[in-house]
């Protein structure tokens, strides 16, 4: 387990409540509860980041290169995979990059 440094939070009294009642629902400790909160927080913080540089670097390729996927057949690969993963055909092709006007 890696090192731990303590930290001292000042909570409004409601906030504080608040945050007992949730743990307790979910039979954690307030700590644990607070610890798994900002844990959480902040690894959404950094896949929102690591999203926001993919498209940057994918919308950069997209206009060196050309190439790119047409919007329709877009929704129509990710309709036929949700249909796949819930069971009902079969699995569609991988989408082929094509020379976008």
């Amino acid at each position: 387990m890696p090192p731990t440094i303590a930290t001292s939070l000042k909570l409004p009294a409601e906030l504080k409540a608040a945050i007992d009642e949730d743990a307790k629902k979910l039979g954690m400790s307030s700590h644990a509860y607070m610890v798994k909160t900002l844990t959480d927080t902040a690894e959404r913080a950094r896949l929102r980041e690591r999203f926001h540089q993919d498209a940057l670097d994918a919308l950069r390729e997209m206009n060196e290169t050309g190439l790119g996927h047409d919007w329709d057949d877009v929704k129509a690969y990710f309709c036929e995979l949700a249909a796949f993963r819930a069971g009902h055909g079969e699995r569609p092709a991988p989408l082929v990059p094509k020379k976008l006007a």
